[in-house]
């Protein structure tokens, strides 16, 4: 029978930019079994009413729990901006979110001075992350930019090049104008469109900024919480991953495989209807963390009903 510290991580997020979150969990905790839900049916969260919102958070977390997760991992900006506290009223399990660990990581890179934060307009109009920002420190203001058109370009893939640069340089300039000197990246999406980002930053700024990837930042707050609370995975061996998905776009392997940084195999083959909750096996005798899984077979894909 399987320990509770050995039962999977539980992730969403309302589409596939979570994996960014996923992949960094994977290098940071690769012993942790993990169950991911991007809810690609109702995707994008970013525009919708903060009651909508929390209502399919509730239903994204209440799939998690029924596979036996230990704590659930919130990767997304927008239900972490208006709906993470009501999850941990409603859930009987640790639930972690994005915003606290950026805003934590910006602080320490900003040293002071202002934060720029780019994120979703729900991310935004939340104002979760100046409040985040207020609650560890009270000196250091935050400007936020909503970037729509970054989310687009992450997702199609068009991370490099003139476009992407110009589009960033468009969103940066107003914080680097509001004397911004470190950039939160507060969508999930952003972390692959880090290059543009920074260029463009160090570009307006005359000098490199720090760059603060909420995703990496929640990663280490995920991996000292299972440490103090005594919920981490007992074995060596890599955990698996199992993808849930609300909808099957024609584009999803390409877009969760550039999210996720290994292959994802789209059609759902090799996962028995029978055990939906099944992990994808990760092999054996890896040298690096998270690096033992393998890119022949990739990892399956589950489609299910909210």
């Amino acid at each position: 029978m399987t320990s509770h510290r050995d039962a999977p991580l539980g992730v969403f997020d309302s589409g596939l930019g979570g994996l960014t979150v996923v992949r960094a969990l994977r290098e940071r905790c690769p012993a942790e079994d993990i169950v991911y839900l991007g809810d690609t049916a109702r995707v994008p969260y970013g525009t919708r009413s903060p009651e909508t919102v929390v209502r399919y958070a509730l239903g994204c977390a209440r799939v998690l729990i029924g596979r036996g997760v230990k704590a659930i991992v919130v990767a997304c900006n927008t239900v972490s901006a208006v709906a993470i506290d009501m999850l941990r009223v409603e859930l009987d399990l640790p639930v972690l979110g994005v915003i606290l660990p950026g805003a934590r990581a910006g602080v320490a890179a900003s040293r002071g001075a202002t934060i720029g934060v780019l994120g979703t307009a729900g991310t935004i109009a939340s104002g979760a992350y100046p409040r985040a920002v207020a609650s560890l420190s009270t000196r250091t203001e935050v400007a936020g930019q909503a970037a729509p058109l970054l989310v687009s370009l992450a997702e199609e893939g068009w991370v490099e090049g003139e476009v992407p640069r110009l589009v960033a340089r468009r969103y940066l300039e107003p914080l680097i104008g509001a004397g911004a000197r470190s950039v939160v990246l507060g969508c999930t999406h952003f972390p692959l469109l880090r290059a543009a980002i920074e260029a463009e930053a160090a570009s307006l700024a005359g000098g490199p900024l720090p760059i603060v990837d909420s995703a990496s930042a929640t990663a280490e707050d995920v991996a000292s919480f299972l440490a103090e609370r005594g919920l981490a995975a007992s074995r060596t061996a890599p955990g698996g991953l199992a993808l849930l998905v609300t909808d099957l776009p024609k584009s999803f392997a390409a877009v969760a495989t550039r999210f996720l940084g290994e292959p994802v195999v789209a059609d759902g083959a090799g996962r028995s209807p029978a055990a939906p909750a099944a992990l994808s096996a990760a092999s054996p005798g890896a040298e690096k963390a998270g690096a033992g899984r393998s890119a022949t077979q990739g990892v399956d894909v589950e489609q299910i009903d909210l």
